[in-house]
This record gives C-alpha cells, structure tokens and sequence, in this order.
C-alpha cells in the first residue's frame, strides 16, 4: 500500500461541484476516499441518495474521454445491465472541467463493495465469484451489442486492441508509441523493440488471424471482483469502472479478466512463482459465461493464445501515464520490467505452460 498519487477531494471542492448538478441533493458529509491510484474519489452522504464524486487530472480523462465511457454506460444501461447512475448538468453534460481536473457524479448502485479494502486485480474470494463474475460479464456482452461507437481517442490508461490484432504487430506498437510522446521518451533508453520482437515472435501465426474472425466489441477491459458490487446471494449487483473501456471484442475481454483474476500477481518473484496461478477460478468464469453466451472452440481458441498477451497494449499505457503525467520514472520501469515483461516471461515458464495445459484441459481444447 502506498499513499494515494492524487489529492483527497475536499468537502468545499466537492460541493462547488455539485452544485453544477441540479439534481444532486445537499451534502451532508464525505463518507470514504477511495484508495485507487489513477484518479481520486469520493462516497458523499447527502440528505438524499448517496453520491460518487470521482476526480480526474484532464491530462489523464478530458471531458472529451469520460463523455465517451459514458455513452458506452448509457447504451448499456438501456439495455438492462446494472451499471452506475450518472448525474447530468443543468446543459446535460455528464462530466465538467474545472481547472486542471474534470469530474464525474454518480448515485451510489445497489451491492455491498465486499473487495473495497483488497488490492485491484487480486483473485476472487471463491470459485462461486468467478462462475458469478463470469455470468454478469456474458451479460454485459450481450448488452454491448449494437454500440457502434469508434474506438476512444488516444488517452492514457485504456485497454485497447491495436498490436496484437495486427498484421505487423512490431509497426503497430511503433505507431503506438509515437502516437505517445512521453512513452517514446521512456522507451527510447530501452531496447524495447528486440524485447517486443521476442514475445510477438509467433504472434502473426498465433493470435492475429484468430482475432481476425472476432466480432468487434465494446468492452469492459477491466475486470476484477473489485469493480463489482455484490448481491447477498452471490450475484453480481452492479458493474462499474469503466474507464478503460474500448471497442475491443469478447474473447479479448474474458481473457483480460482471466489475466487479472486467476492469478496472485503480486507474489510474482517472492518465491513461490510456481503457486500463483489458480485455472479452477479461470474454468469458473469461463464456465458462468457459457450459462449465458456459449463459446464457440474457434473463441476459446483464441482466449487461450491470447492470454500470456493480452495486458502488453494496457501496459504500454501504464508507462505512458507514468512517464507522463505522473513523472515516476520508477513506476514506468516496473510497469515494463514486472508488468510487461514479467507476466509474458511468466507464461513461459513451466508453471505458465502448466496452467496453460489445464485450461486447455478443462476447456477441451487440443
């Protein structure tokens, strides 16, 4: 745990914003900061509805990049799926700037916070959370279907799908990086692309043209117990977080979930690397899935070749906001050497291959 990168909201900023909102009811108190790292936010008791007041710095989230996640919440909440409340301006604006920060303002959602006070992208509590995780995720895809909005602008901390679905993934992750100066800056120190040349060595074989027959999805790209609310049957109650939302596809979302729920990262090079992987949690979300959208061999296919993978193009955006608008070199350097780099070399260890093999397995996969 390390103190929050962001300043804590106070209670005389978060009613100057409110005020912009005519709906939103006077504040009592501010109840909880969260302790994410990427932008700041607050649990306000007001004499109405409780609110969520998040905070970001323009540089990372212009009114411009959260007005996007919004539609993509708007569609989805028309379709039936549990997703936050947003609270409109007077002119109907979702967001607002206002000096260097722009704000969002959320009614609370129904569902306890049961992974509040763990670690974002830690394991589930059980099997029965992962086959429930798995269920709402399904739903949330079929909800997706039909927003044909184009891919987000370039911004820092989105999930997209750009280099691996390439052709050439080496050209795609230059015209990614030089799309981002900050990230060019940190990468142009590093032999970045002999690296990257190592772990895409047989990509063009083995991911792009599974992704090629993939239907394009707007997806959720950040899917972990601790951006969803529980019901107190173990349903999930409502999905929220959807700030590294992209139009990616299906497979690419299951496999980023499965990336950051079935395995204890954080024990990665403290010794025990051959136990941080659980595939019974992996098979449980695939499984709660299919209750709802089956998979077809050719998606689970591309899920399983896909995963040692699929968090490089995220990465890449770790560093960028890092090296950028943070200015923490040291947090650039492990997001490439621990998180980049380490994941994919993990995959390839035997302990990678094995749970490869048992997914495979359990997914009856050659």
């Amino acid at each position: 745990m390390e103190a929050p990168t962001w300043p804590a909201i106070t209670a005389d900023e978060a009613a100057a914003v409110l005020a912009c909102f005519p709906d939103a009811p006077e504040i009592e108190a501010l109840h909880w900061h969260s302790p994410r790292p990427f932008s700041a936010a607050t649990l306000i008791h007001t004499n109405g509805d409780a609110l969520l007041l998040k905070r970001h710095d323009r540089r990372v989230r212009s009114v411009a990049g959260l007005t996007e996640e919004h539609g993509f919440i708007a569609h989805l909440a028309a379709a039936g799926m549990p997703v936050p409340d947003l609270l409109r301006t007077g002119e109907g604006a979702s967001a607002i700037a206002r000096g260097d920060w722009t704000y969002e303002l959320h009614r609370r959602a129904p569902g306890e916070d049961l992974y509040r006070d763990r670690l974002s992208w830690t394991p589930f509590q059980s099997q029965a959370h992962a086959h429930a995780a798995g269920v709402a995720l399904a739903r949330l895809h079929h909800a997706s279907e039909g927003y044909a909005a184009p891919a987000r602008i370039v911004q820092p901390l989105v999930a997209s799908l750009s280099i691996l679905s390439a052709a050439d993934p080496i050209g795609a992750a230059q015209a990614y990086v030089d799309d981002r100066p900050a990230l060019a800056e940190f990468l142009e120190k590093r032999q970045w692309q002999s690296s990257l040349v190592s772990l895409f060595a047989e990509v063009r074989e083995k991911i792009a043209p599974w992704l090629a027959r993939q239907e394009p999805l707007w997806t959720h790209n950040d899917w972990h117990p601790s951006n969803l609310l529980w019901a107190a049957d173990g349903r999930v109650e409502t999905v929220f977080d959807f700030g590294l939302a992209d139009r990616t596809c299906a497979v690419h979302d299951l496999a980023t979930a499965i990336e950051r729920t079935a395995f204890a990262w954080l024990d990665l090079g403290e010794g025990r690397d051959g136990h941080i992987a659980d595939p019974m949690a992996a098979l449980s979300l695939i499984a709660g899935y299919e209750g709802i959208r089956p998979l077809d061999a050719v998606a689970k296919e591309t899920i399983v070749r896909l995963l040692p993978l699929v968090h490089v193009e995220f990465a890449l955006s770790e560093i960028d906001y890092f090296a950028g608008v943070v200015g923490d070199p040291d947090a650039a350097s492990l997001a490439w050497d621990g998180y980049l780099l380490g994941h994919a070399d993990w995959f390839r260890s035997a302990a990678g291959r094995e749970f490869v093999a048992c997914l495979r397995a359990g997914l009856d996969l050659p």
